[in-house]
């Protein structure tokens, strides 16, 4: 059975294993980053969003390894925001 592109799928390449991509969204910050965001599809149905980072780092170590350090703290920040629509919440016996 073929299945069907999602309207947002950006088809061709993109699409690899079963699973359907979108066109990335890329996001810069001149000078200090970019992030680019792909919406998917995997092939059980499930969908996600991934996310590639670049940040500039400081070019003396001690600088960068903190801000390294700051980056994974708002990391965890920021996956637990986005997702936290998604957890359903447990249901106790009453």
């Amino acid at each position: 059975m073929k299945r069907r592109h999602p309207d947002w799928c950006a088809r061709g390449h993109r699409c690899n294993l079963g699973e359907h991509r979108a066109d990335p969204l890329a996001i810069d910050v001149p000078g200090l980053g970019r992030a680019l965001l792909t919406r998917v599809r995997a092939a059980d149905g499930r969908e996600h969003a991934e996310v590639t980072l670049t940040v500039a780092l400081a070019g003396a170590e001690p600088v960068a390894r903190a801000q390294l350090l700051v980056l994974a703290r708002d990391l965890d920040t920021v996956i637990a925001r986005a997702t936290r629509a998604s957890v359903r919440p447990v249901r106790r016996a009453a």
